[in-house]
């Protein structure tokens, strides 16, 4: 199984296609917010599940602030992450939000920063933004999750250039 993960699109859906054309083998879409009035777009891309969170920019939106799903056997809880930190800030808060909600993964977006935080407890992954990224570099970046046989999710990075340099975060 396999999902793709994307944040901070903000109305700009030409990189998230390509992303879904490069790998057309997933089976499910996660959006951190920020999305652009671009949801019900979005969800006509596939029929598989589309999950996705309001961000600061999603005025008119009616989608939820965070919401906590099952996905592979892990339960993910999904947040645009303003509210939990600054564009600089310690991803503390965040944790806390997983933990509250017993999550084993915590997805959030608005940093527009690639990050991948691993521990015992939890997961912590931001896939930086597909539109408009801030780290060195600046290459339009995404995630996926592969789930193995055995449950085990198994973490990458979506590029949209040839190199990627100056990644923020522990990824691995």
């Amino acid at each position: 199984m396999k999902a793709l993960i994307f944040s901070d699109s903000h109305g700009r859906t030409e990189n998230l296609v390509k992303a879904m054309d490069r790998h057309p083998d997933f089976q499910a879409i996660f959006h951190l917010g920020d999305v652009g009035n671009d949801e019900a777009y979005i969800r006509s891309l596939t029929p598989y599940p589309v999950y996705m969170v309001r961000g600061n920019c999603d005025f008119s939106s009616s989608l939820k602030e965070s919401m906590v799903i099952e996905f592979g056997g892990k339960r993910i809880a999904m947040c645009h992450g303003h509210r939990y930190l600054s564009y600089g800030g310690a991803p503390d808060a965040l944790r806390c939000f997983g933990l509250q909600n017993h999550a084993d993964v915590v997805m959030f977006g608005h940093t527009h920063v690639p990050y991948l935080e691993r521990n015992k407890d939890i997961t912590l992954l931001n896939p930086g933004s597909i539109s408009y990224p801030r780290q060195d570099g600046r290459k339009h970046t995404f995630m996926m999750i592969d789930v193995d046989k055995d449950g085990e999710f198994h973490y990458s990075q979506g590029l949209l250039k040839s190199s990627f340099r100056g990644f923020y975060g522990n990824f691995y």
